[in-house]
């Protein structure tokens, strides 16, 4: 017996639509990052200024 499944290598217009689905589903996995870069920042300007305050008391 066959499988069920179809390979998308079988057919152009096949192939573009499994390609398609394949980066939407790796689009939508991927978190955004901004709010570790923020949190980042956050950190190194308080370091900044513990760090000034340290130097000039």
């Amino acid at each position: 017996m066959s499988e069920p499944q179809i390979d998308p290598a079988q057919n152009t217009q096949a192939f573009r639509a499994f390609a398609r689905e394949q980066e939407v589903e790796a689009a939508k996995e991927q978190p955004s990052r901004l709010p570790i870069w923020i949190v980042v920042g956050v950190v190194a300007v308080a370091a900044i200024a513990v760090g000034a305050y340290l130097l000039l008391s």
